[in-house]
């Protein structure tokens, strides 16, 4: 777990201190907290501000042991494919809803499945053979996503109109061309036949040609504004959809986040808000502008001839046919071919991860055979997959010809009848090309739309999920805080129905050293959210100075606090950066003083840039003990009134771990200090040890006095050394 307790009181501060909430997910301010996240690698996407920070803040709340990723993905844990690229080097330990479920509170994020990587658009012409994900609710979310886009339903419309009226000058064209054809054909009849005076009327065909140059360029200028328009409007829903999630993110409590993976919140985010986006700038025009050309098409078809357009309308039943049958058949391809790239991803990640292990024991033969394997797997769902969905145009070419030889005999026929001209002949033929697209594009939007809803849909599910508890009208805030912690019969689980705090009772005098330890799951961690009001409790109440925390405000309480936790985190940027995010206000020297208190000044001023140094986004670039020392100096520039110290020294070398064991016990003079040990000789100078097992306190005592006792906390102290005294 990284230093991330100063964060979340920040950001859940001040999105707590702002009391409107969206109106039917409408953001009325428009000066949304830009003070939200602070650092150097924000990434802005139309006004909105996302980093590493925020980002890396919900991944690492969550748990605190540590593991070998590398041995992990070697061994299968780490199969899953990130949702995002950026993502991709952040090794995240998390409480998982499930171990909340058995007690435990350490499960590494490894564990939970993480949603694969989309490869992007479908393959197949036009994306059409992928499959389509369904949304659950179609008319639902349809509604929600109307009522979202009421306020722009006047630029609608405009779109609406001037794609309509792009395509309806463009279907007059090919009519009017054939007028001129016409006329070109019967002055060159009537001169062959040697009808006297006969010409050609080159001022009608001028007229012609400047009447059609007007209409292209009015149908370009249409298309143009409505553009320009839509992309607008796409992109104005995005940043909406993007603050509003931003907001919603800050007001969700943690518990939200236990049972969701990094992977599937960023999703929501980058993903299926892009895919929204995506279909308002080019799939909405494309469908009014699809729908106008076919019914004027048909329309202008009829007009010319209802002989010719019954034959095309029964040549056409056959094309949609087979190009459905194609779409059904090569669907089932690329099903498979979307899994094997899967599994060729999640393989080459396992091996890069886990080289070192997989070249120490020699396991470079089956890691090969296992790719030739799943490579196979690959290529023989690609080529089919491929080859089916390219049959489609070679079909749908072949009827086309079929259709444009059953139109020039029916058109000759006709015309030797008189009944049509040979330049409507020619216009027909120019309306069968332009009827073709417009019903692939339909087919193609239909699929898009799906996909659309669907994402749509999850946005939605994200921006009304249950919302932090309101906070007190009547807010209680102390002034002077002495730093007395009551619990009393404290219940809570992570799920209502599978309690792992069961009763838990203590009390704690101002400026006391506590120290909790017990077994991995016994509910320490847990012990401390609660104290900081990450979640809330089953039954009982937490006391600070008498005062229930309940009664005061979640930025008031956790001001109150400094944390070092066992899992580091660091955002990118400079180290004076770093240090400073414990107290924003702190002047250089006073950072410089912190970092020396922490026995970091040293190693500092060795480094490139010395405090101007900057932390890359994995912040690998400097050593684990390098990161704790950093973490500790934050805390002590913040000067808190209860500090709390999760395994603070775990990273550190043992001449390092003295030097910061000196330095703490100077931080922690005077104030209330809760130690979550799990090293038992680090806490032998505690003034009150709270030996926890399964959610309860089974002994509380000094250091000496629970040996004396020979119980549960002697047992555990004792196995940690080879030597454990006999005990009969």
């Amino acid at each position: 777990m990284g230093n991330n307790g100063n964060k979340f009181n920040e950001i859940e501060n001040r999105n707590e201190l702002n009391e409107k909430k969206p109106d039917e997910y409408q953001i009325k301010d428009k000066d949304f907290d830009k003070k939200q996240i602070q650092g150097n690698n924000q990434g802005n996407n139309q006004g909105f501000n996302f980093d590493k920070k925020n980002e890396n803040l919900y991944n690492n709340h969550k748990g605190n042991d540590k593991a070998s990723d590398t041995e992990k993905n070697y061994k299968g844990y780490g199969s899953g494919r990130k949702c995002s690229d950026s993502l991709n080097n952040h090794k995240v330990n998390s409480n998982k809803a499930s171990g909340h479920k058995n007690g435990s509170e350490h499960v590494n994020s490894s564990q939970r499945p993480i949603p694969a990587r989309g490869s992007g658009r479908g393959q197949g012409p036009g994306g059409i053979g992928r499959p389509v994900e369904k949304p659950k609710d179609f008319k639902g979310t349809m509604g929600k996503l109307l009522r979202y886009l009421k306020p722009y339903n006047f630029a609608l419309l405009i779109v609406m109109i001037f794609a309509a009226g792009s395509a309806v000058f463009s279907i007059v064209g090919p009519k009017i061309m054939g007028n001129a054809t016409t006329k070109i054909f019967d002055g060159l009849v009537a001169k062959i036949s040697g009808v006297e005076g006969a010409s050609i009327d080159f001022e009608y065909i001028g007229r012609v040609i400047f009447i059609l140059i007007g209409l292209y360029v009015t149908s370009a200028v249409f298309s143009y504004i409505q553009s320009f328009i839509v992309s607008g409007v796409s992109q104005k829903v995005s940043y909406n959809f993007r603050k509003q999630i931003s907001v919603k993110i800050n007001r969700l409590p943690l518990k939200y986040f236990d049972k969701m993976t990094y992977g599937e919140v960023l999703s929501r985010i980058t993903n299926d808000v892009d895919t929204v986006s995506h279909t308002l700038s080019q799939s909405l025009a494309q469908i009014i502008t699809s729908v106008t050309t076919l019914i004027g098409v048909l329309i202008m078809m009829i007009s010319i001839s209802w002989q010719m357009t019954l034959a095309v309308l029964i040549v056409f039943p056959i094309s949609m046919t087979l190009t459905l049958t194609i779409i059904k058949k090569s669907q089932v391809y690329f099903r498979e071919h979307q899994k094997s790239l899967g599994k060729v991803n999640g393989h080459v990640e396992e091996i890069y991860g886990g080289h070192n292990i997989m070249k120490a024991f020699n396991g470079e033969e089956k890691a090969i055979n296992e790719f030739v394997e799943i490579n196979n797997e690959l290529y023989n769902s690609a080529w089919k997959s491929q080859f089916i969905s390219s049959m489609m145009m070679p079909i749908m070419s072949f009827i086309g010809n079929i259709s444009y030889v059953v139109v020039c005999i029916l058109g000759g026929y006709l015309a030797i009848k008189r009944a049509i001209e040979v330049g409507e002949i020619l216009s027909f033929i120019q309306y069968i090309r332009i009827f073709n697209q417009p019903v692939v594009q339909v087919a193609q939007i239909s699929n898009v739309l799906q996909s659309t809803i669907a994402a749509a849909e999850r946005v939605f599910e994200f921006l009304e999920e249950k919302e932090l508890t309101e906070e007190t009208d009547n807010a209680v805030v102390i002034k002077d805080i002495a730093g007395a912690v009551d619990f009393e019969h404290v219940r809570f689980g992570y799920d209502e129905d599978k309690i792992i705090i069961n009763d838990f009772t203590a009390s704690v005098k101002p400026g006391q050293k506590v120290a909790i330890v017990g077994p991995t799951g016994a509910g320490k961690t847990t012990i401390v959210k609660l104290l900081m009001r990450f979640y809330e409790l089953n039954g009982g109440h937490i006391l600070i100075d008498g005062i229930d925390i309940k009664e005061m405000r979640r930025d008031t309480l956790r001001n109150i606090f400094g944390m070092v936790l066992q899992d580091t985190w660091l955002f990118k940027g400079s180290i004076m950066e770093n240090i400073r995010y414990g107290r924003l206000d702190a002047t250089d020297e006073e950072v410089i003083e912190a970092a020396k208190a922490a026995h970091a000044d040293h190693f500092i001023r060795t480094l490139p840039n010395s405090y101007d140094m900057e932390i890359n986004e994995e912040a690998n670039n400097i050593s684990a003990g390098q990161k704790q020392l950093l973490t500790i100096a934050r805390a002590i520039l913040k000067e808190p009134k209860i500090l709390i110290l999760d395994e603070a020294t775990s990273s550190v070398d043992t001449r390092t771990e003295i030097l910061i064991q000196k330095a703490m016990e100077k931080l922690m003079e005077g104030r209330t200090s809760f130690i979550i040990a799990h090293r038992l000789s680090t806490i032998r100078n505690a003034d009150l040890i709270l030996v926890m097992n399964n959610g309860d306190i089974v002994e509380t005592g000094k250091h000496q006095e629970l040996l004396d006792k020979n119980g549960f906390y002697a047992n555990l102290y004792y196995s940690q050394f080879e030597n454990v005294p006999d005990k009969s």
